[in-house]
């Protein structure tokens, strides 16, 4: 299958997941003039995904809707996505003809966040980043935490398709945190050269994630280090370690 990140906004992605035969499933379309133009192109949507509430991941669905009006959509069970759609919670299987799905609760960034497992890949909306993972908008450390925990146990070679385009501002963090990291290093180098190029930086093996995002390695001695220097003192736990590491984040200015 074909995939294809549709560039929304200022550096949001809409994912395309293309069958030989042209037709799309659509992950959060938050736009719908990108769809719109991929179909002028050839690709024909069979579905959207939805990871989460927010607008830059929906707002594109009612335009595209109203050209394709029998489109499914699936979402989570959220009031705040006021669309007719099929609601999906936790394990409930996505299957379509020719594509399957598993969904996963990841809550953290928003509390009913979910993420789309299947076909290798990982559709994670705003849950996991390149060398980063979203802001807490409304859950809480511990289930942040946990959500990145069950991502990273998914199997090495499943490619990441996250959200947005932050993975160079994400590589100057993780460098602070983590600056001896030759992998990282390798990865900040491979990510300058090809946002010159005006690349995608997505999407990205979970096994090279696991190898440089310090919000995924936060056992490693290295980052609870950086973290415990941060603080002045050891960290209780893992999740008071993942807490500061967010807090920091929320702070930096590349």
């Amino acid at each position: 299958m074909r995939l294809t990140a549709l560039p929304a906004f200022d550096d949001n992605y809409i994912w395309a997941l293309q069958d030989s035969d042209g037709r799309a499933v659509i992950v959060d379309p938050g736009q719908a003039g990108p769809v719109l133009e991929a179909a002028a192109n050839g690709m024909e949507p069979a579905a959207i995904l939805l990871t989460h509430h927010h607008g830059d991941h929906i707002g594109g669905v009612p335009e595209l809707l109203a050209r394709w009006p029998s489109l499914p959509v699936f979402a989570p069970d959220d009031p705040r996505i006021p669309l007719d759609c099929n609601r999906v919670r936790d394990g409930d299987p996505v299957s379509l003809a020719g594509w399957s799905f598993e969904v996963l609760s990841v809550p953290g960034h928003t509390t009913s966040h979910i993420a789309y497992v299947g076909h290798g890949r990982l559709f994670c909306g705003d849950a996991l980043f390149s060398l980063g993972c979203g802001r807490m908008f409304e859950g809480t450390a511990p289930q942040m935490l946990a959500s990145l925990r069950r991502l990273a146990s998914l199997p090495a070679d499943t490619l990441v398709c996250c959200g947005h385009e932050y993975t160079l501002a994400n590589a100057a963090f993780a460098r602070q945190v983590d600056p001896t990291n030759a992998a990282l290093q390798r990865r900040q180098l491979e990510v300058l050269d090809m946002r010159r190029q005006l690349l995608a930086t997505v999407p990205v093996p979970l096994a090279s994630e696991l190898a440089t995002n310090p919000f995924l390695r936060t056992r490693e001695a290295a980052v609870v280090s950086a973290v415990e220097a941060r603080l002045g003192r050891r960290a209780a736990d893992e999740v008071e370690v993942f807490a500061e590491l967010r807090r920091w984040k929320d702070g930096f200015v590349a």
